[in-house]
């Protein structure tokens, strides 16, 4: 039986009840085609730097590098908020692991799925047909350039006196963008073949070299639709007509923002995976924080974290089938009506509201019945293949 090592990172908040749903989801998926994971649990973020004074740890990152694939929750909480540049923050955690495994290009898409439409802040005409990809650069710009804060005797200060200075370093490689774009164009050519760069143009130096290097990667897709627009432009549309978008490439700093903007789109963030891919093992997160105020309580979404585990499936083990299972799974119990809370919708019933672990366990026994099949759906498990045939 082929079996496939996993390093989990539950991270701080709702990082270990949602965490939990995704393997259960993994081992319904084992179950189903025979396939068998194993789990190596580590720390990272907050509770790291509790327990080890460090964001990540040595053994995490070694755990992580001799893993298959990473499967991360959520890192950060008030309990760790700090401007002190001398104290540890969990996101150096989240950084460094990026950073320590290679992995230059985030994928997050951003699907509407059709029960949830309503959930949306945006009308219903807005968002049909979104279906877009935004691939992030992870490795450069400002999150990993040169910083520094200082006291300065000149001119920093209110009155032009005495006071504080920092500043943060904004730099890319040719490399860099030639390598990211590259993955953009080929993600473009497996959906409708067009991409759009995001950048700032028209005032950032790195954004100059960043369109001109697009523009030449460009030159070797002649088949993908290649358009730019301003950073401030693009989110401007991404609200407003968010349908023209297929693949969106952009840098760091960038993509984080817009992608996070981007998830609204579904009515949640509670909704939005990410893949994080290259030179090394695939780490594998939903796109939402550690929401530490309802941490413990039982209702976070783990909705994000269980097609995070799709992309897994799909990109680091290469198993279509299985990953086709588990959207589907997740659409099925959306379509029945189930909602956690932040997805709810006004005409909800209340037995359709469900917490975190019974959400979980709906997907799961969607992709491989057990007893607890008719419980949970009122329906025997012979009618699972019903549902399959459908």
């Amino acid at each position: 039986m082929k079996t496939y090592r996993i390093c989990l990172l539950p991270g701080d908040g709702i990082g270990p009840e949602i965490i939990a749903e995704g393997v259960k989801v993994l081992d319904a998926v084992g179950e189903k085609y025979g396939v068998g994971f194993t789990y190596e649990e580590a720390l990272i973020g907050g509770i790291a730097i509790d327990e080890t004074g460090e964001a990540l740890p040595a053994a995490t990152l070694a755990a992580a590098k001799a893993s298959d694939a990473v499967l991360l929750a959520a890192v950060g909480g008030p309990k760790w908020d700090t401007t002190d540049p001398t104290r540890p923050r969990p996101e150096q955690g989240l950084l460094g692991i990026r950073k320590e495994l290679g992995l230059y290009a985030n994928l997050r898409p951003v699907t509407i799925f059709n029960a949830l439409a309503d959930a949306s802040t945006l009308k219903p005409e807005v968002i049909d047909g979104v279906d877009l990809l935004i691939v992030r650069e992870l490795t450069g710009g400002l999150y990993f350039g040169e910083r520094e804060r200082f006291y300065d005797e000149e001119g920093a200060g209110e009155d032009g006196g005495n006071g504080q200075r920092a500043y943060d370093t904004l730099e890319y490689r040719e490399y860099e963008i030639r390598r990211i774009a590259r993955h953009a164009f080929e993600m473009a050519r497996k959906r409708h073949s067009k991409v759009c760069s995001i950048d700032k143009a028209n005032v950032l130096e790195t954004s100059r070299l960043w369109r001109e290097i697009v523009h030449d990667v460009a030159k070797d897709y002649p088949d993908v639709e290649l358009s730019d627009l301003l950073v401030d432009n693009a989110a401007m549309q991404l609200i407003c007509r968010p349908s023209q978008f297929d693949v969106v490439v952009t840098e760091n700093m960038f993509g984080d923002i817009l992608s996070d903007e981007a998830s609204m789109l579904s009515g949640s963030l509670g909704m939005l995976a990410s893949a994080s891919l290259g030179d090394g093992v695939a780490l594998y997160e939903p796109s939402h924080g550690s929401a530490p105020d309802i941490a413990g309580q039982g209702i976070a979404n783990p909705l994000a974290q269980i097609l995070s585990v799709e992309m897994m499936l799909r990109y680091s083990f290469g198993m279509q089938e299985a990953a086709d299972d588990v959207l589907a799974a997740v659409t099925a119990v959306l379509d029945a009506g189930f909602r956690t809370g932040d997805i709810k919708q006004a005409d909800t019933p209340e037995d359709k509201v469900v917490g975190t672990e019974l959400m979980g366990s709906l997907v799961a026994e969607r992709i491989q019945p057990t007893e607890k099949f008719a419980e949970l759906w009122g329906r025997h498990p012979d009618d699972w293949k019903d549902y399959r045939a459908n």
